[in-house]
């Protein structure tokens, strides 16, 4: 993230610095100058003319159609009008100013929801809602991993991740993701070297795995969306397919990255129990239930859609009272957090939209998807939305920054703001969850975790284009 930060402060620069002040041939007339002005051209505007004498400074006295006029002693005839106010320069400095203002904007609008969201899911997590979960997903998690025996405490450690992945719980996934990377590499038999299984665990972290995009509604609510639900379908079908794929990547890639030779006795998984069909109850409640919400929402569209939020309010809080959880103080502790969290975000949101309205205010950000236009519309992705698909694999907080920037300029609901906001839920930060996760467990040898996670996040982000088109706009 230093190098995008740095890299798009100093190319925001450079660009604009070749560039120069603009300028214009301008006509003199009976002692009035007329030339076509530049944007951001008023009365008041002090220009430079090159004269038959030299350079005057000229002030200008009206702008009607796009046109500057400024009284003149010039003879009649036709002479260089520059604009140095103009110099792109300026505009990539009032540019981070702003910038710098609206994040923090911004931010102190997130907190509301934040809080509320927060405080929903801490109730649902003390009734048992990750528990549930985790429940739903053992059987199939055995099955993923048959060289993990399924009671080692890294079955118990992945699953727990991916039950807080699926209920949008970050800050809870992390310690159990650790937790998880370190019990494998006790079953490394190839120490240093990820094994298939820290592959595919990582493969499924990185596609995202996320059902409840609260996070990205949040901002869509904050900007006033019209529907802040309506990314849920797209992203639970754009995260669903990515997951899919990275499962299938890590497998057909296994071959192609062998693993050196074992270089100590680990041990050895015995072949899972067959176990009751009643152990997939929980299993079939999760995904009929997801089933069948997408299918009503999507056979229904808005008029369902609009449903999805006051309704997942009230079930969040039902799902406490019914397990008789002291529904009011455990929201408050949450909600805590949740201030905390969108306290927390500013400095990431400043940093980030000030680079990317320098690079913006530049004329960078034009020249960069005026050159992919074509590739953009062969996948049907606008190319505004390239930059934040380039940047979602290597910062989170910068790419939900960029995310919410586009939401902003381009508004929630629009083509570009729903695919962004897409995008930001239904994958994650591929290059940090392996930095972190095999970090913590001292891997130095990935294999092919960083081929599968990159193509898993192309597939998240060309999911998120078409479902949005499909499902939201079609």
């Amino acid at each position: 993230m230093n190098f995008v930060f740095y890299g798009l402060i100093a190319l925001s620069i450079l660009f604009s610095a070749l560039q120069g002040a603009p300028e214009a041939d301008g006509q003199v007339q009976a002692g009035q100058l007329v030339v076509v002005a530049p944007a951001g051209v008023a009365p008041g505007t002090e220009v430079e003319v090159d004269g038959p004498s030299g350079s005057l400074r000229l002030t200008v006295e009206k702008v009607d159609a796009g046109k500057a006029s400024l009284p003149s002693e010039l003879p009649d005839g036709t002479v260089r009008v520059h604009f140095p106010a103009q110099h792109p320069i300026a505009a990539v400095g009032k540019a981070s100013l702003d910038a710098a203002k609206s994040s923090v904007e911004l931010a102190i609008s997130l907190i509301g929801a934040m809080t509320l969201f927060l405080g929903l899911m801490k109730v649902v997590e003390a009734a048992g809602g990750m528990d549930f979960v985790a429940r739903a997903l053992r059987p199939v998690m055995v099955r993923l991993f048959p060289e993990v025996p399924p009671d080692h405490p890294a079955m118990g450690a992945m699953i727990m991740n991916l039950a807080a992945n699926v209920l949008g719980l970050g800050n809870a996934a992390t310690p159990f993701g650790i937790k998880a990377m370190q019990e494998l590499e006790r079953l490394n038999p190839h120490p240093g070297t990820a094994t298939n299984a820290m592959v595919l665990f990582l493969a499924i972290n990185t596609s995202g795995v996320a059902v409840l995009p609260t996070g990205v509604m949040v901002v869509r609510a904050s900007l006033k969306s019209l529907d802040p639900a309506a990314i849920f379908v797209p992203t639970l079908l754009a995260t669903f397919t990515a997951t899919v794929a990275a499962v299938v990547m890590a497998r057909l890639f296994q071959p192609l990255f062998p693993a050196p030779p074992a270089t100590r006795m680990v041990e050895n998984s015995p072949p899972a129990a067959p176990g009751s069909w009643l152990d997939w109850l929980p299993t079939l409640a999760l995904f009929g239930g997801l089933a069948t919400l997408v299918t009503v929402v999507f056979q229904l569209r808005d008029k369902a859609s609009i449903w999805i939020l006051p309704l997942l309010i009230l079930g969040m809080l039902t799902v406490g009272a019914a397990r008789r959880i002291k529904v009011y103080e455990v929201f408050i502790q949450g909600a805590k957090d949740g201030f905390e969290s969108a306290t927390r975000i500013i400095p990431f949101l400043v940093a980030i939209l000030v680079a990317v309205a320098m690079f913006r205010a530049s004329g960078a950000m034009d020249l960069v998807t005026g050159s992919l236009a074509g590739v953009c519309a062969w996948v049907g992705m606008p190319p505004e939305v390239l930059p934040m698909a380039m940047l979602r694999s290597l910062s989170g907080s910068g790419a939900y920054a960029f995310s919410t920037e586009l939401m902003k300029t381009h508004g929630p609901d629009s083509l570009v703001g729903t695919i962004a906001g897409t995008m930001q839920g239904s994958s994650e930060t591929t290059f940090y969850v392996l930095s972190v996760y095999f970090g913590s467990a001292g891997i130095s040898k990935g294999r092919h975790a960083v081929v599968v996670g990159v193509l898993s996040d192309v597939i998240a982000m060309l999911g998120a284009v078409w479902f949005v088109r499909w499902v939201v706009f079609s």
